[in-house]
């Protein structure tokens, strides 16, 4: 079957590329819920677009356009209505596969005798709508992480099973995005259920799977011609095009469809530069700025780092063992019998972005960044880890 038939009496199928009506997001948003599927929509909360549960598709950033920078996040209208335009907030997928606070045991006293149970991991059906590309990368690297080594996370692996996406190709970029160097963005490539390109009066939707087959069969959609299909995915092309030219701006406001970070990461040969030069001046120059408050640690995709307290009741008779996200910026992270192995922040922003950049490659095979820019637009003291790096490379 051609995917690019025009013929809406015709089977979905995962490849096709479909248009839909804007409204018939809505159509797809109830697809998943009469299946089981809790719905979890970016809308604005708290001055920025997040992640949270929704009723339905008027609670979405609709004319909403967020200017990024180092230090700086700020959201404004748009003169039009896209759905998407906003970029990325503090919120990643990480929130739903690797809860901030996850019980991992229980214990009661009972006749004197301590009973232990490991609770079953919460793993509701859930659907994420508006996930960008820099965080599907981010799933796959944290898939590695909590499935593929020699321990699997059960939780993890609970969650990631019940988990469907629909993705959405940037058509615009923030200044903060340096996607176009990790090989992660703007277009959407891998690892969606549905994945989203809007235009200025409808939505095309790529199918990734049988899920989004199934979920596609019960909206209203047409097909593409071929010359139609080449244009949607120029659009995503287009943005990587124009952040690779290196121009500067947040995106017009009058042309959503662009943005123009002067932002980029050197990964050339990434690995040894930062082992090899652990004593480094930058590192020091850099701590004097650092607060070590592990902000750009918690919006970071993929950090994985965690620790493990346990919480009694008043009476001592009932005890839980939670885990918790931790930092390799805070004190606590390398404390041993002795004291902190890293008590100093020089040393601690030095560990974070050796294993970021370096050293995750020799656990993983890949880098653990994904160019997101997260943790540039986060940081209270606006440093960026791509000038930190070139300062480094700049003395070679």
């Amino acid at each position: 079957m051609d995917p690019m038939q025009q013929d809406n009496s015709l089977p979905t199928q995962p490849g096709m590329l479909v248009r839909i009506a804007k409204e018939q997001l809505e159509a797809i948003i109830h697809a998943f819920r009469v299946r089981g599927y809790r719905a979890i929509l970016p809308k604005v909360a708290g001055g920025a677009v997040i992640y949270e549960d929704a009723e339905d598709i008027t609670q979405l950033p609709i004319g909403v356009l967020d200017e990024q920078e180092g230090g700086t996040y700020r959201l404004k209208r748009s003169s039009r209505d896209g759905y998407f335009d906003y970029v990325v907030g503090p919120h990643s997928v990480k929130r739903y596969l690797f809860p901030p606070t996850e019980t991992v045991l229980r214990s009661d006293r009972v006749g004197g005798t301590w009973r232990f149970e490991a609770p079953e991991p919460e793993s509701e059906p859930t659907v994420i709508v508006g996930v960008r590309s820099c965080d599907l990368h981010a799933i796959a690297i944290q898939d590695q992480v909590f499935l593929e080594g020699p321990y699997v996370d059960q939780g993890y692996k609970a969650r990631r099973e019940n988990l469907a996406l629909v993705a959405v190709n940037c058509r615009r970029a923030a200044a903060t995005c340096f996607c176009h160097s990790m090989g992660s963005g703007p277009a959407v490539t891998r690892g969606f259920d549905l994945a989203l390109t809007e235009m200025d009066e409808s939505f095309v939707v790529e199918i990734g799977t049988d899920l989004g087959s199934e979920i596609m069969a019960a909206c209203q959609w047409s097909g593409l011609t071929e010359s139609e299909a080449k244009a949607v995915r120029e659009i995503p092309a287009q943005l990587r095009k124009k952040m690779e030219e290196g121009g500067r701006g947040y995106g017009d406001e009058e042309d959503p469809h662009v943005g123009s970070p002067d932002r980029k990461l050197d990964t050339e040969g990434i690995r040894d530069l930062l082992v090899n030069n652990l004593e480094h001046r930058e590192w020091e120059s850099v701590a004097q700025r650092c607060l070590s408050c592990a902000n750009c640690t918690l919006v970071c995709p993929t950090c994985f780092c965690s620790s493990i307290e346990d919480v009694t009741d008043l009476t001592g008779e009932h005890v839980e063992r939670e885990r918790t996200w931790g930092s390799c910026f805070t004190a606590e992270h390398s404390y041993m019998n002795s004291g902190s192995v890293r008590n100093s922040i020089r040393s601690r922003y030095r560990q974070w972005l050796v294993h970021k950049l370096a050293t995750w490659i020799d656990q993983f095979d890949t880098s653990g960044c994904v160019g997101c820019g997260r943790c540039i637009t986060w940081c209270p003291v606006g440093i960026d880890l791509t000038e930190e790096v070139a300062a480094i490379r700049g003395d070679q």
